[in-house]
């Protein structure tokens, strides 16, 4: 069920909504970023995303992936706390659209039994190809 969530960082400068459906499934990536950050994160389409402010507390990060020329991801973090509320991403043809993957851990009105009932898939952006991981997940 898609349900309109809100979030924002640890200080308050950046807020946001989105619309998700936390029984699709979430995520969690083992790409040196996200492993290094810890991030769970559910993945909207840009329509479905509204940053409510904060837009000039935003401090943009891109990492150009090896064997890439340019970045796919904005790793977007609040200047002020240093928490990453969301990313946005680059057209994937599996959404039809741009994207943005939100910080499950910046929903602020999300419940500890939605958290705990979403499905979560392990993906290896450590290759690049973002294929369901097989074998051990524990340490994402």
């Amino acid at each position: 069920m898609i349900k309109t969530y809100t979030g924002s960082c640890h200080c308050g400068a950046v807020a946001f909504e989105c619309d998700l459906d936390l029984e699709r499934g979430t995520s969690r990536c083992n790409c040196s970023f996200c492993r290094k950050a810890r991030f769970w994160m559910a993945v909207v389409k840009a329509d479905s995303f509204r940053l409510r402010k904060g837009e000039d507390s935003l401090c943009d990060y891109q990492h150009v992936p090896s064997g890439k020329s340019a970045p796919f991801l904005h790793l977007t973090f609040c200047k002020r706390c240093g928490v990453r509320p969301f990313t946005k991403g680059g057209f994937l043809p599996a959404l039809g659209s741009e994207f943005y993957a939100v910080n499950l851990g910046c929903l602020d009105d999300v419940t500890e039994a939605e958290l705990a009932s979403a499905p979560v898939n392990y993906v290896d952006g450590q290759k690049g190809d973002f294929a369901p991981i097989q074998g051990e997940t524990r340490h994402l």
